[in-house]
């Protein structure tokens, strides 16, 4: 299971939200870069970085933060927030991003969604559902649609989207665990498929324990924020876990 640690980024600066509460705002390192070289010294090899700006204003914004963490680090960049055209893709791509994540756009323009996954491939565009009551959300969280979670993956993974970061928005960053039953349905009801998706988790992790239990379920990564950042999960303790998950193999 892969370690992704995420970095969102308000005026440039590391923050973390509650329940993409942007009120709840709290920062935690005024340079992002610093954060991922940290990551990237434990032998972390991938970052979650999301554009809080870009998510409101519905357009990228932090794209040359991308920029500067992908070309003075090694980390592989998901890259999210607020992507809603083929341009805003371009610049992702162009600073660097490996893949992009979309949300909101997937629920509200399905064919603009659709063509990137035709255009890019799946192996670069993931599928961001984040759901509040099992419903999903759309709009950096701001609004909740009629979509329902678990169809809504199916759909877009017979359209052939490979990869799904699910966030449980009632558990981001309140520490209190993750979604696990969510994560064992969302496994079960779309491994009829020839094409089985990579589950991404996140939201809610908040002790170490946690991760093996994830990877045992099936995750095929794990998306880790404020519990690194409010010291309850080490980055040594990460190094370790990637270490001993490669000598498995």
């Amino acid at each position: 299971m892969r370690i992704i640690p995420a970095i969102d980024i308000i005026d440039g600066k590391c923050v973390r939200l509650s329940k993409g509460d942007y009120s709840t705002k709290k920062i935690y390192n005024e340079n992002p870069l610093e954060v991922a070289k940290e990551f990237e010294a434990h032998g972390i090899r991938y970052l979650h970085l999301v554009d809080l700006d870009g998510a409101k204003s519905k357009h990228i914004v932090n794209h040359k933060i991308l920029e500067q963490i992908a070309s003075k680090t090694g980390l592989k960049i998901d890259f999210g927030g607020g992507l809603k055209s083929d341009k805003d893709l371009e610049i992702a791509f162009e600073c660097g991003a490996r893949q992009i994540t979309g949300g909101s756009i997937a629920v509200k323009d399905r064919e603009i969604f659709k063509s990137w996954v035709q255009k890019f491939g799946s192996d670069k565009i993931i599928l961001g559902a984040d759901a509040n009551n099992e419903k999903v959300a759309i709009s950096g969280w701001q609004e909740e649609s009629e979509e329902e979670l678990i169809p809504f993956i199916q759909n877009y993974q017979n359209e052939g989207v490979k990869y799904v970061i699910c966030t449980d928005i009632s558990k981001d960053g309140m520490l209190e665990g993750p979604s696990f039953e969510l994560y064992k349905r969302i496994l079960k009801e779309t491994s009829h498929s020839e094409k089985p998706i990579n589950l991404i988790a996140s939201g809610g992790i908040s002790t170490f324990d946690e991760l093996p239990e994830l990877a045992e379920m099936g995750c095929e990564g794990t998306i880790i924020g404020k519990a690194i950042y409010e010291g309850r999960i080490s980055l040594k303790q990460l190094e370790n876990y990637i270490l001993s998950t490669k000598n498995e193999h």
